[in-house]
C-alpha cells in the first residue's frame, strides 16, 4: 500500500494540524490524537447537510451556517440541495484548513468554495451564532469530534448548555440545527431538549450505507 506523505503542517490556536496525501486521498491529523478526517470517509458529513437541507427546500432565499469546513463535503452537499438565491456562511477557525481546501482539497469535494453563494468566515462559530440572533434557517455543526471532542477545550463552550442555547437563538422560528459526532451522547441530547429543541437522532455510516463505522447526527427543530 502506498504510504501517506506529509504535505503541510500548521499550528493555530494551540493545535497542530498536519495534512497528508496518499494517491487521491487526503487526511488531516492532530498531534497526539491521530486522524481527524479523511477524504475516503465522508458519507456522514454529507448526511449532516442533507438532514438540515430537508427543512429549507421550500425557502426561496435561505440563510445557512456551517460550523467547521473540514474537507468541504458538508458544504458541497448543502449546495446541491438549496436554491440559487441561498447564502451559506462557513465558519472555520483554522486558517490552514481554509487554505488547504483552496490549494489541495477542493478537487475531492468539487471545489465548493468557488460557489458564489458561499462566504468564508475565519472565526469561531460560537461568535458567529451570538452575533446573528434569529439569522439562520439552518445551522450545521461539525467541529472537533462532536460534544465529546478532543482537539480544543473551547469546544465545551459550543456544545455545553450555553452553546446549545446560542444555536437555538441564532435560528429563525422553525429553523433546524444538525450536529455531527463520532459518538452518541445522551447528555447532549438532553441539553438540546432543555433549551427548546424538538430532537431526533440518526446513526449514519462513515463510508456508505453499508460500510464504515457509525457516526451520530442530532437534528433539532426550533
Amino acid at each position: 500500500m502506498i504510504p501517506y506523505k506529509l504535505i503541510d503542517t500548521a499550528t493555530e490556536h494551540g493545535t497542530t494540524l498536519k495534512l497528508y496525501q496518499r494517491g487521491r486521498d487526503f487526511a488531516i491529523r492532530v498531534d497526539k490524537v491521530g486522524e481527524l478526517m479523511n477524504t475516503s470517509q465522508h458519507n456522514s458529513e454529507e448526511a449532516l447537510a442533507r438532514l438540515a437541507c430537508e427543512h429549507v427546500t421550500g425557502i426561496e432565499s435561505p440563510r445557512l451556517l456551517i460550523g467547521g469546513l473540514g474537507l468541504g463535503y458538508t458544504l458541497a452537499e448543502a449546495l446541491t440541495h438549496i436554491s440559487p438565491m441561498a447564502t451559506v456562511l462557513v465558519s472555520e477557525l483554522m486558517p490552514s484548513v481554509v487554505r488547504w481546501n483552496r490549494e489541495y482539497l477542493g478537487v475531492a469535494a468539487g471545489f465548493p468554495l468557488l460557489d458564489e453563494r458561499v462566504e468564508i468566515l475565519e472565526q469561531d462559530v460560537g461568535r458567529v451564532m451570538r452575533e446573528n440572533e434569529g439569522g439562520f434557517d439552518a445551522i450545521m455543526l461539525d467541529v472537533d469530534n462532536g460534544p465529546d471532542g478532543f482537539t480544543r477545550d473551547d469546544n465545551d463552550a459550543l456544545y455545553g448548555l450555553k452553546g446549545v442555547n446560542n444555536a437555538y437563538d441564532a435560528l429563525k422560528p422553525g429553523g433546524v440545527l444538525t450536529v455531527w459526532s463520532a459518538f452518541k451522547d445522551p447528555a447532549f441530547t438532553q441539553r438540546m431538549k432543555k433549551v427548546g429543541f424538538r430532537v431526533k437522532e440518526e446513526s449514519v455510516r462513515a463510508r456508505s450505507a453499508k460500510r464504515g463505522t457509525k457516526h451520530n447526527i442530532w437534528i433539532g427543530i426550533k
